[in-house]
């Protein structure tokens, strides 16, 4: 579903496809912690731990679920931005530039509070809740910074224009949702910036 939404909004096939799988690049960072603390016991004493405790099998889960939000909201954050910056007639090297620039700081200081409000809930007594702060914290710490401030741009400055490639007969199939209610004349291609016009139709 989230695939859909995301060809969607941004009418692109990579766009979606690799938020997806850099989704599972966090995810999977973030399991791995968890069964480093809880199961082999690296650094459990800092967090006030004696014994090895079993990963609940909710936990896994409830992660995913709510790493899975906060890291599409980062990730329509930025492409947004980027996007925008591309129709205005900007090369894409320039749009991811400028909707990085753009983006970066309010996504650092979203995820450093995300960060400290999930690390607080290792002062619980309860293993299985400081079992969810490690592990949503260190997702979110990786999802922001590893993920959306460092693979997203890279991989989109590779890429380059194919990023926004959608097929014809696909583009008639999908609605449009257009989230800044772009202005563009018939025909014109993603990336071409519209001219202004008055009210009387002249240049």
């Amino acid at each position: 579903m989230s695939f859909i939404l995301l060809m969607i909004v941004f009418r692109s096939i990579l766009v979606p496809l690799k938020a997806a799988l850099l989704n599972l690049l966090s995810i999977g960072a973030a399991y791995g912690v968890v069964v480093a603390v809880f199961q082999w016991g690296w650094g459990r004493s800092l967090i006030g731990l004696d014994d090895a405790v079993p990963i609940a099998s909710f936990v896994p889960m409830m992660m995913f679920a709510i790493l899975f939000g906060l890291s599409m909201d980062y990730e329509v954050f930025i492409l947004s931005r980027i996007r925008e910056e591309y129709h205005r007639g900007h090369t894409n090297i320039d749009s991811v530039v400028e909707g990085l620039g753009a983006t970066a700081k309010v996504i650092t200081a979203a995820a450093l509070i995300m960060i400290s409000v999930f690390l607080g809930f290792v002062a619980s007594p309860d293993p299985i809740v400081k079992m969810m702060g490690v592990g949503l914290a260190t997702a979110v710490a990786v999802d922001a910074t590893i993920v959306r401030m460092i693979l997203v741009p890279s991989t989109m400055a590779l890429v380059g224009d194919p990023n926004w490639w959608l097929p014809r007969w696909l583009d008639r199939l999908l609605p449009r949702l257009d989230l800044e209610d772009e202005p563009r004349t018939a025909g014109s291609a993603p990336g071409t910036a519209t001219p202004a016009t008055d009210t009387a139709g002249n240049p």
